[in-house]
């Protein structure tokens, strides 16, 4: 069996590199923690940390506890490593010998001493083992594929080429799986705001879309949280009413699409959102109405953000901030 491949990086961007090559050794950070040799569980990990950092939110404490407990009992002597230099593109394969060892007098104080056996270009491996060895985070385990796949770089010999359309294969389920988070991401902004917010982020996306949409005043509005139309006056058609629900764990049913509905007059489009969806007798009621209704779940609403977004008024903006990612076609 294989040992295993550790990947520590080499500070932001790769600066310590050369100094991790020069001086035969990969380091982590968190030097405000001390000496660790003596540290022999997980929770000794933690109770360090917290002690250090306190305040830091649960989820960034985890994942630092579990690296640097990685990095103290995980990584064994003769347990390959590998860094990696994004400025040209290298990775330094070595294998680590000794145990953890604590040194103040290098920028990064936990160490681990390595014999390095060679560099591999990024370039020379396959696309699966490049797109596994893209995280970014201070220390992981590089699955069996790339491992191999760096190893066999590092004889000099040359992998056995993908196909062009097996890469564009890979690339593409790679997008879709960021994709796929993202969406993820966006609901749980959006089941972050408040009702009141939930209706102008409604609003904005109608105005996204070429409406002039506006939220109704508090009151007897018979259900009406949003009115769009062409002209804002409602005198033009397509003259929209929305009512918007905002309880994530309650699926609307047919009596709440038929009270709204009723509230309603010809000429009306209606439009009802609800953050915790629809329940199949009020899609039935929606599908037999008079009234063209549509019901936006949560999927649906986080999709027309998305679309809509370039779109978006600094009001809407500031209710979902996004960022723009780019992908090589």
């Amino acid at each position: 069996m294989a040992k295993p491949m550790w990947m520590v990086r080499a500070g932001e961007n790769g600066y310590l590199f050369d100094d991790f090559h020069t001086n035969n050794y990969v380091a982590i950070g968190w030097n405000e923690l001390g000496d660790l040799k003596d540290i022999r569980t997980i929770e000794q990990v933690r109770e360090r940390y917290i002690e250090h950092y306190p305040g830091e939110k649960p989820g960034k404490i985890n994942n630092a506890v579990a690296m640097i407990f990685k990095f103290l009992r995980a990584l064994k002597e003769g347990h390959k490593v590998i860094t990696y230099n994004p400025q040209n593109r290298t990775y330094l394969l070595g294998e680590i010998k000794g145990d953890y060892r604590f040194d103040p007098n290098r920028e990064y104080h936990h160490i681990r001493d390595v014999v390095w056996l060679g560099t591999v270009n990024r370039d020379d491996l396959n696309p699966a083992s490049r797109n596994s060895l893209g995280s970014i985070l201070t220390l992981f385990s590089v699955n069996d594929e790339a491992s191999g796949d760096l190893l066999i770089s590092l004889q000099g010999k040359k992998l056995k080429g993908e196909e062009k359309e097996e890469e564009r294969e890979e690339l593409e389920e790679i997008k879709e799986d960021t994709i796929s988070r993202a969406h993820e991401l966006i609901k749980d902004r959006i089941l972050k705001l408040s009702s009141e917010e939930m209706e102008k982020l409604v609003a904005a996306v109608l105005r996204a879309m070429g409406y002039k949409a506006r939220v109704t005043p508090k009151g007897p509005d018979r259900g009406v949280d949003v009115i769009a139309s062409p002209d804002g006056l409602g005198l033009e058609e397509p003259r929209i009413k929305a009512e918007v629900k905002h309880r994530s764990k309650t699926a609307m049913g047919s009596q709440e699409i038929r009270s709204f509905l009723g509230g309603l007059r010809q000429g009306d489009r209606a439009l009802y959102v609800s953050t915790g969806g629809f329940s199949k007798d009020a899609a039935y009621e929606a599908d037999r109405s008079n009234i063209p209704i549509t019901l936006i779940g949560l999927d649906d609403l986080a999709s027309l953000v998305v679309t809509h977004y370039e779109s978006f008024d600094t009001d809407g903006r500031v209710l979902v901030p996004l960022t723009r990612l780019y992908w090589p076609e």
